[in-house]
């Protein structure tokens, strides 16, 4: 498989594409005014403690005030009471495990972790732990080896990431040691740092990917900026020196985003609509914490192929590109994916298969349940941010959100019945309904209707200044 980063750097935001086979498979992005909050650490201070939720409300400067789970609190393990674990004013070190989305703020642990790319350090923890993606049980068993062997004079837990497959134990030593000290570092500035400060930022969008995704799988990875390639440059020289060459400035004349048709796929992204090669398609339908996924064949009906044949195909096809989509629009919560309907059981498993292979890749936490009769399949998502569709749009003021606004034929019924009820027989005057422009034209098609309702000379006014679903009715002396 052919693996491309592809990096895009403005002035107002950084974006970064993962191609896999020149399709885009990852997609990131970070705006200057939408400070990414994940992973960052604060020394915040307890504000509110609720004990009928087992719960705290923690200020770390940032406006809303972060949510502490009782689950997430380090304190002495035969304590189960929060208000025993915490007090009011104390100052305590959190770390953001959930962005703020929608009207909540963010959701915060004191059990940090601090991510390498071999390794992820919980200062907090006894543990070692290895990624479930590591299957061979030979490589399994050596990283373990390793770590417990060089663990000795590092307190805390450590779990073996799956990049960490096939790395030397000179790589694991010297990462061991950066993030040792990138704790000691840590609580330095704790120790020194005002209450509701930040005493830690993760890593940008950049370096992240660098971090998470650039391997020796990756044939190039291209920046559009000297800037941000010097600054690339310099930090895989600290992690991976040997992966440095595949890092190119790209100096077309075209954006980088557009020579590769990623700005084309990221225009699809904003549509509910996901379209399937073989003529089927997706339907996403996304609500705050829910989303449903609508399989449909389309114009796929395949050659000789039975109904069922045809529900499966399409429904391998679609478990593949969900698994995808999910990853790309970064939704997160409950999701259910309304699967073509397949009466074989064996159908049934082979589809429930390909979705949880598709979603192996995915770094977000899954959970699969099996599918239904009915074709449903439930599933769970980590949900660390919003979503993308909700970071490149706004509410729609007009529909508020809903998808569908009042159509011409609703408001030309409403203004009638607003009109008979005025009861307007004993007037003379003229009659004006302000209207905005859309409508306008529907009502211009059945004024002779309106005249015949009110017995009066009636005008129309469009107007910008009116919403599409409001009028305003005139009666002029």
């Amino acid at each position: 498989m052919s693996k491309e980063i592809i990096v895009n750097r403005t002035f107002e935001e950084t974006r970064v594409a993962i191609l896999e086979d020149d399709r885009l498979s990852d997609f990131f992005i970070e705006r200057r005014e939408t400070e990414k909050l994940l992973n960052n650490i604060y020394k915040g201070k307890v504000q509110n403690i609720v004990s009928g939720l087992d719960s705290s409300f923690i200020d770390i400067g940032f406006g809303k005030s972060a949510y502490l789970g009782i689950s997430d609190v380090i304190a002495q393990k035969n304590e189960k009471k929060i208000e025993n674990m915490l007090k009011v004013g104390q100052d305590i070190m959190v770390q953001i495990y959930k962005e703020p989305i929608s009207t909540k703020g963010p959701k915060v642990t004191m059990d940090i972790s601090l991510p390498g790319r071999f390794l992820v350090y919980m200062p907090f923890s006894k543990r070692i732990g290895v990624s479930k993606q590591i299957e061979d049980e030979q490589e399994h068993n050596r990283l373990k080896n390793i770590v417990k062997k060089l663990k000795t004079d590092l307190a805390g837990g450590i779990i073996i990431r799956t990049e960490a497959e096939d790395a030397s134990e000179e790589e694991i030593k010297k990462e061991m040691k950066y993030l040792a000290r990138l704790w000691a570092s840590i609580i330095n500035r704790f120790n020194n740092s005002k209450s509701c400060t930040c005493v830690h930022k993760d890593l940008g969008i950049v370096f992240q990917t660098i971090r998470d995704h650039f391997s020796e799988d990756v044939k190039i990875m291209h920046i559009d900026s000297q800037k941000e390639l010097d600054d690339v440059i310099d930090f895989v020289r600290t992690v991976s020196p040997e992966l440095e060459d595949k890092i190119i400035l790209y100096d077309g004349k075209q954006p980088i985003f557009r020579a590769y048709g990623i700005e084309e796929e990221i225009k699809r992204l904003r549509s509910n609509k996901a379209r399937l090669k073989s003529g089927g398609y997706l339907i996403i339908q996304e609500a705050e914490s829910l989303c449903a996924i609508d399989v449909n064949s389309g114009k796929f009906v395949g050659s000789n192929n039975t109904q069922e044949e045809v529900g499966t195909i399409t429904n391998i096809e679609a478990a593949q590109e969900v698994a995808r989509q999910l990853r790309l629009r970064n939704i997160g919560g409950i999701i259910v994916i309304d699967f073509i309907d397949m009466k074989r059981e064996k159908n049934r498993k082979k589809v429930l298969e390909a979705l949880k292979g598709a979603t192996k890749k995915d770094k977000a936490k899954i959970k699969i349940w099996p599918i239904t009769h009915l074709g449903l399949i439930e599933m769970t998502r980590e949900r660390k941010r919003e979503s993308l569709f909700s970071l490149l749009g706004d509410t729609c003021p007009t529909c508020h959100g809903l998808g569908l606004v009042l159509s011409k034929e609703s408001i030309f019924i409403s203004v009638c019945q607003e009109i008979e009820q005025m009861k307007i027989e004993n007037y003379f005057g003229k009659i004006k309904i302000k209207l905005h422009p859309d409508v306008e034209q529907y009502f211009k098609q059945r004024i002779k209707r309106l005249k015949e309702l009110c017995k009066k000379e009636i005008e129309l006014i469009p107007s910008d200044e009116i919403s599409r679903e409001d009028y305003n009715i005139i009666l002029e002396q």
